[in-house]
């Protein structure tokens, strides 16, 4: 029998980078006093076709526009559904919408389909997909963009949504058609009237799956059920397109800090999916007849480091500069992930193994760091010993190794460190927080993005110089703007992948913020779940589960 390594080449040399796999693992005794305390396992569930996950969150925050969280993004494509969505070979299809554009490509006319519903019975409307979109656009930054060429974005009647520009912008569908950072979800008026700043309170979706408000418990599980007056698409589902049919009752998640607890609950029945595997613990699952181990997409995730950009030390451009000198994506990644089938050095901002990709800037990132540059330059940079509160999440394996390396090198280099633990909604909640670090915000955290979510300017979140209207840390930066409208502007890829490297080295130069490197992050699931999209963002329509 070939080992976990042996297969995974095996399987990932055709793609070039990374692959899939199948494995085996224990049983899962403590998992199952976990569970009996979130009603997992009684007769009822036997009845009902129900998926039991465990996610990499718990669920915390339910608003989908106020936060980039994957968890939050991952809860709304269950509840809601968008107007255009990217299939399996990145291009956009109709999902809600069909949609037509006029000669001097300035007029979007989008014309719903029939059949739609939100959970309450009452029909979209084309006024509701307005006021979603404008929420939406407020925040997210490839809408931000489309918005500032916007001369109005309004209902001609219930099925015909009808967006006029001052000027053609050429990435519109594609922007609102992203599968991340923050997808455009329809949500009723009612609810998208809700101020951006502040959390909605309704949960009336659109999509397949209603949310069981009853059943949710923050942090701990919730609860989603079959949408039965949903009417999908005719076409095949492509991951966020086509035909979004729902083979099962309910999807309940469930959350489980111990990775071993949930590979024990996985290989003993208890559970049935489990969104990150840790790499180390890959072995247990060797030789596993009932669990399937796979990487759901190829290009993988990035991981970097997101300074505030409002307070000090991180508000001179000169200390931030010490502290990417001081980190080394290689320390990183070698602790996060540990075996090196699953992760790749990489300084590019919009990733390796995209069109885009240019590592200009990342010189010492991808060749183990300069402790002694970064010394150099820290105190050439005026620091004053200013604590450094570095947020630590404790309870997602794939942001808790980041924080520890990290603090280590920037100690080494001079830094006072503050490091504090915390879990990661936590963190999630404090990160939108522009208070003084010292009452309550913050200078440093991590984070992960899947590579597809930022490879190009337009939707990588972290490349947005608004100041308040830009990502968390919230730098104002009119070069790295002017640099995006550029890249709108080029006609051709060539064109195009020159702004791009512009952008790149301008914004590892003002540290923008600092790329760690690609990893693999695999899944696995009972060998009872078929036919499970294998998309970037989990999704649970077109899954079925076998007796």
């Amino acid at each position: 029998m070939l080992s976990v390594r042996d297969r995974v080449q095996k399987q990932a040399k055709p793609k070039g980078f990374w692959s899939g796999m199948t494995h085996r693992a224990a049983s899962g005794l403590i998992a199952g006093v976990l569970l009996a305390g979130t009603g997992l396992g009684t007769a009822a569930q036997a009845e009902e076709k129900v998926i039991t996950a465990v996610m990499h969150s718990g669920l915390r925050v339910v608003d989908p526009v106020i936060t980039t969280a994957h968890i939050v993004r991952n809860h709304a494509y269950m509840i809601y559904d968008v107007l255009v969505a990217v299939d399996e070979n990145f291009k956009p299809q109709p999902q809600m919408a069909s949609w037509e554009i006029s000669p001097d490509k300035k007029v979007y006319t989008f014309t719903l389909r029939d059949g739609l519903l939100f959970h309450d019975g009452a029909p979209v409307t084309a006024a509701d997909a307005a006021a979603s979109l404008k929420r939406w656009g407020q925040k997210d930054s490839g809408g931000q963009l489309i918005f500032d060429v916007t001369e109005s974005l309004e209902a001609k009647d219930d099925k015909t949504l009808v967006w006029t520009l001052k000027e053609p912008y050429a990435p519109l569908i594609d922007t609102i058609a992203k599968q991340s950072a923050l997808p455009p979800f329809i949500m009723p008026a009612s609810v998208a009237a809700t101020p951006v700043d502040t959390s909605i309170t309704s949960f009336i979706g659109s999509g397949p799956f209603k949310f069981v408000e009853a059943e949710y418990q923050p942090g701990v599980s919730v609860t989603y059920e079959k949408f039965k007056e949903y009417v999908p698409r005719s076409e095949p589902a492509s991951w966020m397109a086509g035909g979004k049919v729902v083979n099962v009752d309910k999807v309940k998640w469930v959350t489980m800090p111990d990775s071993q607890t949930s590979i024990n609950a996985l290989l003993s029945g208890e559970i049935d999916y489990m969104e990150q595997v840790p790499v180390d613990l890959l072995p247990i699952l060797e030789g596993s007849d009932e669990v399937v181990a796979e990487v759901r997409d190829p290009l993988g995730y990035q991981t970097m480091g997101r300074m505030n950009f409002l307070y000090p030390p991180f508000d001179n451009v000169k200390v931030r500069k010490a502290a990417l000198m001081a980190l080394s994506q290689q320390e990183v990644l070698g602790t996060l992930i540990g075996n090196p089938d699953y992760y790749k050095v990489c300084g590019a901002v919009f990733g390796c193994g995209t069109p885009l990709a240019d590592e200009t800037g990342a010189e010492t990132l991808i060749n183990g760091g300069d402790i002694e540059g970064a010394k150099k330059a820290l105190a050439e940079s005026g620091y004053d010993g200013t604590p450094v509160i570095l947020m630590q999440p404790t309870d997602v394996p794939t942001i808790s190794a980041q924080p520890i390396v990290a603090a280590q090198a920037l100690r080494n280099a001079g830094f006072n460190v503050d490091m504090q633990p915390m879990d990661w909604q936590t963190l999630v909640t404090r990160r939108a927080s522009q208070s003084k670090p010292s009452e309550g915000g913050w200078n440093l955290f991590f984070t992960n993005w899947g590579v597809p979510e930022i490879n190009t300017p337009l939707i990588n979140p972290m490349l947005n110089g608004r100041g308040n209207d830009a990502w968390f840390g919230w730098p104002t930066d009119p070069e790295l703007e002017a640099l995006r409208k550029d890249f709108i502007k080029a006609e051709t890829p060539e064109e195009q992948l020159a702004v791009a490297k512009l952008i790149q080295a301008h914004a590892l130069d003002v540290v923008n913020y600092i790329p760690l490197g690609q990893y693999l992050s695999p899944q696995a699931r009972s060998t009872k779940l078929v036919d499970m999209i294998p998309s970037p963002v989990p999704v649970f329509w077109n899954v079925k589960k076998e007796d």
